[in-house]
Order: structure tokens, then sequence, then C-alpha cells
């Protein structure tokens, strides 16, 4: 009999060193102020993250602005290169990631995979940046050439909220970074381990040289620092339209160059030819996902009057379906709100809307962070539910008689980031669709959707009109010469 050698377990990606109170400066550093990671599902503490303020702010930024020069400096095989094993890391770490996710954001395990499937999307197509054509040759008069080309901006200032923790910070980091420059990323503190600590382990494990990337969880100080800071070119923020109007009026006022990516009340306009099964799942998709926790969530389902009957009958027989619970089991479709702020703004809206004339089909409970699935019916653009962002499970259904005011009705709000038409006539749909004032269209699918190689981002309250994804990250992340 022989003794055969056991396998060497992996080595986890975050391990109890790194949720300790540090903060990630090409190294790891003790913070100066703490707070616990909390699971929001059971009330558990994950670990500890550390809190940055603006002395640590100043001294990151210094410390990438001098790390850039020399990560311009690479050849493009050697920049590739980084984001090819970040890339494998991340695929290998896989279960690790997606624990994270589930535990620390509350995605339920659908979205939290997901989620990761994006991220490495994202950093497969930073990976090709590097080799990509970085300008154009001008007209000019005979015998002169003239030339203009794309330079990094130096260092990218990344603020990124809860939701999508991980995806929303790594589609700006990993181009950012791709394009030349270092960035400085700041993390919601609620979820600073699966958007911040996770991404950077990735590229500590990679190989990107010491001081290109910084990980700074933080709160407003840590945001209002990355704004003034002088070592600082450019901010991009995604966020709430509050605090991303604030973060754009204090990064305006130092010339930075500022990408705002704000909140939504998405419309979904589901027309008479409809089919029913369609527009049902995808209403229920668009505004149920990750518990309407989304910036593209269906904020608003417009139904034509006269399908509308059975829209929300069967609309609501969709939610009370779906399982509430903690994300971490099987067969979860609804998990917890982000914390109890998040879930009294939600039930306070509900509450407000049915004492303004709204049906409540179903729904309209709680259960500690938990907020059942819930329908309103007969919601008129004079209700909160009609014009708030809810950020929470729930579905807002509205009619419309005619095509015209399905298009009044989609249009009567601020912001303009998602919008869907479902139809059997395309044709139909396209037109209608033509006429929304929205940065992002989708026929017979759901709001909430990015294939990551698209441009990405909305007008109005619902951002500065920029946007980053595909082909528009080389606009954002670069300057001309």
């Amino acid at each position: 009999m022989t003794n055969a050698t056991a396998p060497a377990a992996k080595t986890r990606l975050i391990d109890a060193d790194h949720v300790s109170g540090v903060i990630f400066d090409g190294g790891w550093s003790p913070g100066s102020q703490t707070a616990p990671a909390i699971e929001p599902a059971t009330g558990a503490t994950l670990g500890t993250v550390a809190l940055a303020g603006a002395d640590a702010v100043a001294a990151s930024a210094a410390q990438a602005r001098a790390a850039q020069r020399q990560w311009a400096a690479l050849s493009p095989d050697d920049r590739a290169a980084v984001f090819l094993k970040a890339l494998r890391i991340g695929a290998d770490h896989r279960d690790e990631i997606v624990d994270w996710l589930v535990r620390e954001s509350g995605s339920v395990k659908a979205k939290a995979a997901f989620e990761l499937d994006v991220t490495l999307k994202a950093i497969q197509l930073a990976a090709a940046m590097p080799h990509q054509p970085q300008g154009l040759v001008l007209p000019s008069q005979p015998g002169r050439i003239s030339l203009a080309r794309r330079r990094p901006i130096g260092v990218v200032g990344i603020i990124a909220p809860f939701n999508f923790p991980l995806y929303l910070a790594m589609r700006a980091v990993a181009p950012a970074i791709a394009v030349n420059n270092a960035a400085v990323l700041k993390p919601d503190p609620r979820t600073a381990i699966s958007g911040g600590l996770v991404i950077a382990r990735l590229f500590e494990l990679a190989g990107l040289p010491r001081g290109v990337l910084h990980v700074l969880p933080g709160g407003s100080e840590a945001g209002e620092a990355l704004c003034a800071d002088a070592n600082i070119g450019m901010i991009q923020f995604t966020g709430s339209t509050g605090a991303g109007r604030i973060v754009g009026q204090n990064a305006s006022r130092h010339l930075k160059k500022v990408s705002l990516e704000l909140g939504g009340k998405n419309a979904i306009i589901i027309l008479d030819d409809a089919d029913l099964d369609l527009a049902l799942r995808n209403a229920a998709w668009g505004v149920y996902l990750h518990q309407g926790q989304i910036c593209m969530s269906a904020g608003r389902v417009l139904v034509h009057e006269a399908i509308a009957k059975d829209f929300v009958a069967g609309l609501a027989a969709k939610a009370a379906a779906l399982p509430v619970g903690d994300p971490a089991q099987d067969g979860i479709a609804i998990g917890p709100l982000i914390n109890q702020r998040q879930l009294d703004h939600v039930a306070r809206v509900v509450a407000d809307s049915v004492a303004a004339g709204a049906r409540l089909e179903t729904g309209g409970t709680a259960d500690r962070l938990f907020y059942a699935p819930t329908v309103l019916s007969g919601v008129t653009p004079a209700m909160p539910a009609f014009a708030e962002e809810i950020f929470g499970p729930v579905a807002v259904v509205t009619t419309f008689k005619d095509d015209e005011e399905a298009i009044r009705l989609a249009n009567d709000t601020d912001y303009g980031l998602s919008a869907a038409v479902v139809s059997r006539n395309v044709s139909r749909a396209l037109a209608l669709g033509e006429r929304l004032n929205t940065g992002l269209l989708h026929i017979n699918d759901q709001t909430v959707n990015d294939d990551v190689v698209n441009p990405f981002g909305g007008v109005g309250a619902s951002g500065n009109g920029t946007a980053i994804g595909g082909p528009a990250n080389w606009e954002e992340f670069t300057e001309w010469q």
C-alpha cells in the first residue's frame, strides 16, 4: 500500500488578513478607522474593513501618479499579460468570489454568478486595449503629417456603489488601467470586500506594479478628497443622483473630467400586441432582479389598457411565487435589501402610494431586511411610486390607451437611463423607442441588460451624457493630443 500525497489546498483569494481593517495601496496597510462588514441576510459580521480618510486619499493619489508613469512605459505585451492573468485568477476563484457577493451584498446565487461573468468579460476586453489603435492620421496640407493620439489622463478616481459592487467597480478600473492610467478606487463601505478587496487581490496576484491600483473604502470624506486632489485627473462615479450631483459639483470645481452614471426610473412599455408570456417574464426580471436594487430596474411598468387585467394578474402570481430568504440557500430568488434605511424607504413609498389610491395586488410586507415582492396597480403620475426611484422589489403598473400616451408617460420623469418596449411589431416598437428620452433602449427585452461591449450611460438625472463600456472606454479614460 502506497501513501499518496494529498493535493495542496488552493490559496484563498481573500483570507483573514485582508478583512482585518486594511487598505490596499499596492501593499496592505492598516486603516486609521474601521467598520464591520455585515451580512445583510443574517446580521453576521464577515470581517473588518478599513475606512480611508482624506490623508489616505492624498497619499495614495501621489503614489498612483508616480506609479502611472512607470506603468505607461511598459510594453503593450507586458500590460496585456497582467489582465490575462487576472482573468485566470478570477476564474480559478469563482466559487469564493460568488460567495462573497452573496454574503456581503445580499445577491442571490444566480445574480452573483452573472455579476462575476460580466466582470471577467470586462477584464478580458480590457486585455485587448493595449494592442488597439490609439490615434488617427488627420487630413493636412501636402508634405505634412498631422496626427492625433490618445493619451492617459493620469490617475482616475473611481467611486463605486453597493448594488453590483464587483462589476460596477471593475468596468471602470479595468479599462482605465488598460489605457495606461493608474486608479484609486473607493468602493461603498457596505460592500468593500466584494467591490474592492477582491479587485485588489486579482491585480496584486496578477503582477500589476505596486501603486498602480489603490483600494480605499470610505465615506463622503474620502469621496470629497478624491474630487479635490490635484493628482487625480478624472472622477468616474456610479451611484444615486443626489450623491452624483455633489460629486459633479466638487470635481468640476477643480476642472476634472467627470463621468456620472446615476439613478433611473426606467419604463418597460407593454403594447397591446405583445406576447403576454414574454412581457411577464421581462417585467418580472426587470423589476425583481437583485430585489430591484439596480439603476436599470424597471421602475415603471406601462401596460396597454386592453391587456392590463390579464397582465396584472399574471405579474402578481409570479411575484407571489418568488422564494424569499437567505441568498446563501439554494432556490432563493429574492434576498435582503442592503440595510434598514433602504427598507424603510421602500415601505414608505408603497404605503404613501396605496394611501393615494394605488392597489396593492400582492406583497407590501417585510421581515427584517426581506421585503416581499410587491405589485402596485392603478398607479398614476401623481403618486410617489411613479415618480421616485424605489430601489426595491416593487412593480409599479400604470395603464395607457395608445402609443402617444405611452410615450408621454415614459418621458414623464427627470431620469433617462434605460427603457424597453415589448411588441410583436418590431417596427412599431422601434418607432416608439425613437421618441423616448433614454440612453439605453431594448426591444422585446427587459431594462436590465448590459453586454459589456456597449457604451453605457444615461441622460437627464441619470447622468451627464457620458458613457463607459466598449468603444466608449477610449473616449472616457483618455484625452486627445
